[in-house]
């Protein structure tokens, strides 16, 4: 979206915020307004919009006091300003207003955590359910890195590529890591039947509608992403004969250096 863009949303966010009628239909525009003059400031995060982006989100929260929307945006740009214990406070204002069962909780419970997480470049949060029947959730990994691999059955760049991630699984046994390859296949049951014949015994996760990926913008496979034990995501490659295990060593290495809880969801590879 061009800065044009952000300010037509912007200007629409104002006119819905004057045509609302009640305070939660006035709290939602202004949390889009929040969010459009967010966009605007762009990757520099301008000060000027970042301030504005301030007051329209706690414009919401006076309205709604329990919009964790305006909360959880209110924490960034108070983040991105610098104010780390200000954008604290609005994070554990936004879990106080989410069901911890809620896919979003885990990601602004990290922020509330250490806000300057919000500085890096996070890998998009998801939650999916595995090919096990497993919930696989990015911000329940509890201090383990993860490695993303993006292929497909009928790929063949990516056949040639499985035996090195078969490898990294073996190699990795054991350590803070956890592999989930994402499937752009549209047969579920070729898809099932190659991970069986190939022994894939780490998290499967079969992204039909290509969801997933364009939230990772992937566009061509194979294509790996590295995420260290914060959620930050580290690297990315595409096509085959990518250093991931250089990588993974580096990022295992720290993440065992710093003494975290190990959850209750997927174990290792």
């Amino acid at each position: 979206m061009k800065t044009g863009s952000y300010k037509d949303a912007v200007a629409t966010a104002s006119s819905l915020e004057a045509l609302a009628t009640t305070p939660e239909t006035k709290s939602r525009a202004e949390v889009n307004r929040g969010y459009a003059l967010i966009l605007q400031a762009g990757d520099k995060h301008k000060p000027d919009q970042m301030h504005a982006a301030d007051s329209a989100l706690k414009a919401a929260i006076a309205d709604n006091p329990k919009s964790a929307p305006a909360f959880y945006l209110d924490g960034k740009v108070l983040a991105y300003l610098g104010n780390m214990d200000a954008a604290r406070d609005q994070f554990k204002s936004c879990l106080a207003c989410i069901n911890p069962n809620d896919p979003s909780y885990l990601r602004a419970q990290h922020f509330a955590e250490d806000p300057a997480l919000v500085l890096h470049k996070m890998a998009p949060a998801f939650e999916v359910t595995a090919l096990d029947g497993s919930k696989f959730n990015l911000d329940a990994m509890g201090g383990r890195v993860v490695l993303i691999d993006f292929w497909a059955t009928w790929c063949g760049p990516c056949n040639e590529e499985l035996p090195h991630v078969k490898k990294i699984a073996k190699e990795f046994t054991g350590q803070p890591l956890v592999i989930i390859s994402v499937s752009w296949d549209s047969d579920e049951t070729k898809w099932k039947n190659f991970i069986n014949k190939n022994e894939m015994t780490w998290v499967q996760y079969r992204d039909a509608d290509h969801s997933l990926s364009k939230e990772f913008g992937v566009e061509a496979i194979p294509h790996y992403f590295t995420i260290d034990s914060d959620g930050v995501l580290t690297a990315e490659m595409l096509g085959s004969g990518s250093d991931v295990e250089g990588k993974l060593k580096k990022l295992i290495a720290r993440a065992k250096s710093i003494p975290q809880p190990q959850p209750a969801s997927h174990s290792g590879n």
